[in-house]
């Protein structure tokens, strides 16, 4: 069976709109920000891909090594008929819980959620050719702005993996649940991967490794803000950095200007200090009972909590109360 045609809730001009918005707004505050999403063109993706890969970014093996001791026990204990993915990239590692389905349960959809086109489009492809009895429906959307456009009907499981709720803020992170619970109905489903609070001499590591993929994949931002906004970004200027903020128990990644510089984009001119830096990623951790507290407060009820070997991460299972 083949993937279904992809629904679109999201358009190349609302993500430019949404682009201008966000650098207008960031590049003129104090401190000057610019959010994670748009590190993720085709480059950037390919790059963060490589990140899963190196041996200082354990989030992605941790979470795995989750998925694939408890995948049976996700699939026996929602029975869900439909599987959402929220920001669903290629969905390598929603295989293991598809097979799962597989094995014990009579899932009927899948329904990745994507703002990447070309991404959405080769993943459903290829897990409608996989899974020829499954239904593969592709959303072009994003998770911050269209979960009411989620399917309804059936008891449904949302997968929110890669600790991605931590590049939210508190506010936003609470805005974000209480939303995708009003998105819900009492009985369905949300698996949330969340990176557990632990020595900064591991984490921090994983935000600035030796190889400098993650500096790369830091200053690809400043390379989409020229290509879509004609702006004269030098990105060899900014070095990358990785800090942990022990306060609120997430690590920042930033780039820092190595000289003065005056950067023109939109209608703006943009002047950086020497050793100016620009905030481009919240990335929080998590103690367990901190993200039980969390999703309570927005009507879920958290049924299990699993990590792996390690106690690296976290996965929560919690069901719409």
């Amino acid at each position: 069976m083949s993937a279904e045609p992809l629904e679109i809730h999201l358009e190349e001009q609302d993500l430019g709109r949404s682009l201008r918005e966000d650098v207008r707004a960031g590049l003129t505050a104090t401190p000057k920000w610019l959010p994670p999403k748009w590190f993720y063109d085709a480059r950037g993706s390919a790059l963060f891909e490589e990140i899963t890969r190196l041996p200082e970014y354990y989030p992605t093996r941790a979470e795995r090594a989750v998925l694939a001791a408890h995948a049976d026990d996700i699939a026996e204990l929602t029975g869900a008929k439909t599987l959402i993915e929220l920001g669903s990239g290629s969905s390598e590692k929603t295989r293991l819980l598809l097979e799962a389905f597989t094995r014990h349960g009579d899932l009927g959809t899948f329904v990745p959620l994507d703002v990447s086109v070309s991404a959405l489009r080769g993943s459903t492809e290829q897990i409608a050719a996989a899974y020829p009895g499954l239904r593969v429906r592709g959303i072009v959307g994003d998770f911050t702005r269209h979960l009411d456009r989620l399917p309804t009907g059936g008891r449904r499981l949302v997968l929110f993996l890669g600790g991605t709720i931590g590049n939210l803020l508190p506010a936003e992170r609470a805005e974000f649940l209480t939303a995708m619970r009003a998105a819900l109905e009492c009985g369905d489903w949300l698996l949330i991967g969340t990176d557990l609070v632990k020595d900064p001499s591991v984490i921090v590591p994983a935000y600035d490794d030796a190889a400098g993929v993650t500096a790369e994949f830091n200053r690809n931002v400043l390379r989409v803000i020229n290509r879509e906004l004609g702006a004269d970004f030098d990105p060899e200027a900014f070095r990358h950095v990785a800090v942990w903020d022990p306060e609120h128990e997430w690590v920042e990644m930033r780039l820092r200007a190595e000289h003065p510089a005056r950067v023109h984009v939109l209608d703006l001119e943009v002047g950086f200090a020497a050793g100016e830096e620009l905030r481009t990623e919240v990335s929080a951790k998590f103690r367990p009972e901190g993200i039980a507290r969390e999703l309570a407060a927005a009507g879920f009820v958290r049924q299990e909590f699993w990590t792996d070997p390690d106690g690296l991460f976290g996965v929560s299972l919690a069901r719409a109360d």
